[in-house]
C-alpha cells in the first residue's frame, strides 16, 4: 500500500523461483490479498477469524499439527500452481481454513449478511458464490475447496475408515519446535524442588502459630 514494493515482486511465478532463486515468492504470493477494499478486508476478517477458531478449537495444544497443516496446504497448492496461471493463493488458503472448520464443526448453523441460514459445512461454496457475485474468478475458491477436502479426508476421515490409518504425521522436528515438550514422569526433582520444601505462606505460619 505504501509502495516499497509491488505485487510484481510477490507473485507466483515458476520461472523466477527455480531459475532466479527467488525463493522468496513461495511465501510470499500467500501474503498479497490485492489493494485496499471490501475484498481485502473480507479475505482478512475470514482468515482471522477461523484461523483462530481452528488454533483455540481443534488444535488446542496441537501447536506442530496447526503449523503442518498449513505447510501441507501450501505445498498442494503450489504444486498446482506449477500447472495452472495462478498468481496469488492467499484467498485459497482462507478458504482452506474455513473448509477445514466447517467440516469440523457440522451442525453449527451460520448466518451470512442476514440473508442466508445454513450449516457450517456450506459455508465455503456460499463464499465461492459470493466471490463469483463479485466478479472474481471462482478457480482460487475450489482450489482451497479441494486442498481442505484431501487435509480433512487424510486427518479426520480416512483413518477412521476399515483398514484406514492415519497417512498425514507430524514431523518430529516440528513438535520439537512448537510443542511444550511432556513431563517426564521418571523425573525425580531436587529435594530443594519438592513442594515439602517449599516455604510457606507467612500467613498460614501465623495462623499455625499464633502470637
Amino acid at each position: 500500500q505504501l509502495e516499497f514494493i509491488t505485487p510484481f515482486q510477490l507473485y507466483f511465478n515458476p520461472d523466477l523461483i527455480f531459475r532466479k532463486f527467488q525463493i522468496w515468492r513461495l511465501i510470499t504470493n500467500f501474503l498479497f490479498f490485492g489493494p485496499l477494499g471490501f475484498s481485502f478486508f473480507f479475505n482478512m476478517i475470514f482468515l482471522y477469524r477461523y484461523c483462530r477458531m481452528l488454533e483455540e478449537g481443534s488444535f488446542r495444544g496441537r501447536t506442530a499439527d496447526f503449523v503442518f497443516m498449513f505447510l501441507f496446504g501450501g505445498f498442494l497448492m503450489t504444486l498446482f500452481g506449477l500447472f495452472a496461471s495462478l498468481f496469488f493463493l492467499g484467498q485459497a488458503f482462507t478458504i482452506m481454513l474455513v473448509y477445514v472448520w466447517s467440516r469440523r464443526n457440522p451442525y453449527i448453523r451460520m448466518n451470512f449478511f442476514g440473508l442466508l441460514n445454513f450449516q457450517a459445512p456450506f459455508l465455503p461454496w456460499v463464499l465461492m458464490g459470493f466471490s463469483l457475485l463479485l466478479g472474481n474468478s471462482i478457480i482460487i475458491d475450489l482450489l482451497g475447496i479441494a486442498v481442505g477436502h484431501i487435509y480433512y479426508f487424510l486427518e479426520d476421515v480416512f483413518p477412521n475408515q476399515p483398514g484406514g490409518k492415519k497417512l498425514l504425521l507430524t514431523p518430529t522436528f516440528l513438535k520439537m519446535v512448537f510443542d511444550t515438550p511432556e513431563e517426564d514422569p521418571n523425573y525425580n526433582p531436587l529435594p530443594e524442588d519438592r513442594p515439602e520444601h517449599q516455604p510457606r505462606d507467612h500467613g498460614q505460619n501465623e495462623q499455625q502459630h499464633p502470637q
